[in-house]
């Protein structure tokens, strides 16, 4: 029925679409998926219902007149596509900032850069701080490289930054200077985040529970989400993230991380934009920002294999 659906909401418009048959509980939960069929448009499920857990149960939509079917309508199919098409065009699209232009944040294999990278974030994760050179040596070592060598690589191509003595000022999604968000690991290990996607990310990175506190940037009211087996609960309810999709020029710790935060209502995230007419992003809601930090982060530690960096198909199921 879905696929009968996207086909006539597309109306003959060509996208890259792919069939998802989800297998078990875990990978629905890494993919977003809340119940069958899940359609996501760039990676994002624009049906989601705030705090629905992951599901490989049947899913219900609910219609504009309150009828109830197994599948989006094609009129609200077509609605969501065109929202997608509005930001298409535009120099950097939402998740851009946080994700590399669709590359993602998954640094190669080839000159120790992956084995570096995820040396780095295991160490943020195990103390909340960015290593020194010297703890990265064996890492680097593996292809015969310094630490040193692999870090200017992995700035380069903004997978971390550096400060001006060749430390380690970021690695995404961490931060080694405070942020508005801040993240409680499971095992009391506290860490920065750079953005309000990225902490949404680092619970499936790792693995483990985890409590995000953020404030608004307007208000300065406290934002919490709690990310307890995968399942996240955000308070207040209203909370939403604002995406910012300024031109896409230096690393994203620079050009855009800062306009990616938690806010305690979509009336506060428009407030701020009014105040910032620079940013042309938007708020987007609570799933909607979940879905990036999973599909950007998620796998950052557990690849060790050399893999093909794969974008999110447009309409997928």
């Amino acid at each position: 029925m879905v696929e009968e659906r996207i086909a006539r909401a597309l109306d003959g418009r060509r996208v890259d679409a792919e069939l998802v048959k989800v297998a078990d509980q875990e990978q629905a939960a890494r993919l977003g998926m809340t119940g069958s069929p899940t359609v996501l448009i760039n990676g994002v499920d624009p049906f989601a219902v705030p705090g629905t857990p992951p599901s490989l149960s049947c899913r219900l939509y609910r219609e504009s007149d309150g009828r109830v079917d197994g599948a989006p309508s094609v009129s609200d199919l077509r609605e969501a596509l065109n929202a997608a098409d509005s930001t298409a065009d535009c120099e950097c699209p939402p998740m851009d900032a946080a994700g590399r232009g669709g590359r993602g944040r998954l640094a190669p294999v080839a000159g120790a850069l992956r084995a570096v990278q995820q040396a780095v974030l295991r160490h943020f994760a195990a103390t909340g701080e960015a290593p020194s050179a010297d703890h990265l040596h064996a890492a680097a070592a593996t292809h015969g490289r310094t630490a040193t060598e692999v870090l200017a690589d992995l700035a380069a191509e903004d997978f971390i930054t550096l400060d001006d003595h060749g430390r380690i000022r970021a690695a995404y999604p961490f931060s080694t200077a405070p942020t508005r968000h801040r993240v409680r690991l499971a095992g009391g290990i506290e860490a920065w985040s750079m953005c309000a996607v990225d902490a949404l990310g680092i619970p499936d990175m790792l693995g483990t529970d985890a409590v995000i506190t953020s404030t608004d940037p307007v208000t300065g009211d406290t934002i919490t989400v709690t990310s307890t087996q995968g399942r996240m609960t955000w308070h207040p309810t209203t909370a939403v993230v604002y995406i910012d999709q300024r031109p896409c020029i230096g690393p994203a710790a620079d050009v855009a991380c800062g306009a990616l935060n938690f806010f305690t209502s979509p009336g506060t995230a428009r407030s701020w934009a009014e105040q910032h007419p620079g940013h042309t992003g938007k708020a987007v809601a609570q799933a909607q920002a979940e879905a990036p930090g999973r599909s950007i982060f998620g796998t950052l530690l557990t690849a060790s294999e050399p893999a093909a960096q794969l974008t999110p198909p447009e309409p997928s199921e």
